[in-house]
């Protein structure tokens, strides 16, 4: 039977009848606990799962950690919307989705321990939550567990998250390939990913021959949202020295922290893109934050939840598989808040990899 989906000699090894082990690989949830355990443990004895569809998931009770705001529309729409798409990708499969709220950091460990021995929790999902200790705790639950746009530094989780590096290193990319030298950056660095966008961002300053400085090209704020992105930016407009030239294209972490620009800017008798482009790493809330259509560099949402679930069937099908990390890659919208700057041809350092020879 090796490999092979043979549902009468799974019956006669478990001693349970034939619809109980077809309800049991099709994903039903209508059988105990006890006669599942026993029909997956000989089918992945007997390599069965090798040759299943990875359309077919194989458990029926998922618990998602994340932090409180992710399960409000109005507090993160980010958020929001990837667990959404976890309820997307289950929706098709007789699967009960469960929620606990935790804190990135420092989350209650007692409550995380209580929740993941709860019988009823057969695998758990992780989104945006930071903590090392959960990170180590999950492990040893010996549970199938997905990290969603977090990063496990030692290794012991599959995981999915937007690529944000090469987010950042293309989104900046854009605005010197349409003339822009001067390109400052507004963004949020209170978690890993956001470091990882910067840390792209000085790769195509890297790339481009510009060097790149905090001090000049970089406003670092505490969260994302509109008015303390309009704050910063006025105050950063307000110190510059008499004569110093204003930034030709300001690079924002997401669309309210753009529409903070913009109002800004506004304020300043500054108009977009006219005097200043603006692009935005985000892309999804146009509509409902600004009357100028943002430029932007959609990063995937939607689609984590789809391929969080992806990996923890992997994870079901393949238990000794090495551990993956993916990530999604982003795609450019041209609309209305980036045009040309106007005279400023990018005009590359000379650069050589070798000392130049003496003649």
């Amino acid at each position: 039977m090796k490999g092979k989906l043979n549902i009468q000699q799974i019956a006669d090894q478990t001693g349970l009848s034939i619809s109980t082990v077809s309800r049991v690989l099709a994903g039903k949830n209508n059988t105990s606990s006890k006669a599942r355990d026993r029909v997956l443990e000989c089918a992945k004895s007997q390599g069965v799962f090798n040759g299943l569809s990875t359309g077919r998931l194989m458990l029926n009770n998922i618990m998602i950690f994340a932090p409180a705001r992710a399960f409000d529309v109005r507090s993160d729409i980010f958020y929001y919307k990837v667990v959404q798409g976890i309820l997307a990708a289950t929706a098709h499969h007789e699967v009960r989705v469960r929620y606990c709220a935790m804190e990135e950091e420092n989350a209650n460990a007692a409550l995380f321990i209580a929740k993941m021995t709860d019988p009823l929790t057969e695998a758990a999902l992780l989104v945006g939550i930071d903590d090392p200790h959960i990170h180590l705790l999950a492990a040893e639950m010996g549970k199938p567990c997905v990290l969603v746009n977090c990063h496990d530094r030692h290794m012991r989780h599959d995981s999915v998250s937007p690529d944000h590096q090469s987010m950042g290193d293309f989104a900046c990319d854009y605005l010197f390939s349409q003339g822009h030298q001067h390109i400052v950056t507004l963004q949020c660095l209170r978690r890993h990913t956001m470091e990882l966008r910067l840390s792209g961002i000085k790769q195509a300053f890297t790339r481009h021959h510009q060097t790149f400085s905090d001090n000049h090209h970089l406003i670092n704020t505490s969260g994302f949202g509109a008015q303390e992105s309009e704050q910063a930016l006025l105050e950063y407009l307000d110190a510059l020295p008499i004569g110093q030239p204003l930034p030709t294209a300001i690079l924002a972490g997401g669309d309210y922290m753009a529409s903070g620009v913009v109002a800004a800017l506004s304020k300043k008798g500054i108009s977009v893109p006219g005097d200043i482009s603006v692009l935005s790493t985000d892309g999804f809330n146009l509509a409902e934050i600004h009357d100028v259509l943002l430029t932007a560099v959609h990063v995937p949402r939607d689609e984590l939840g789809t391929e969080a679930i992806a990996l923890l069937q992997r994870r079901m099908l393949r238990p000794d598989a090495p551990y993956t990390s993916q990530l999604l890659q982003g795609k450019l919208v041209v609309r209305e808040s980036v045009r040309k700057a106007s005279g400023r041809a990018v005009i590359p350092r000379p650069h050589h990899l070798y000392d130049q020879p003496v003649l």
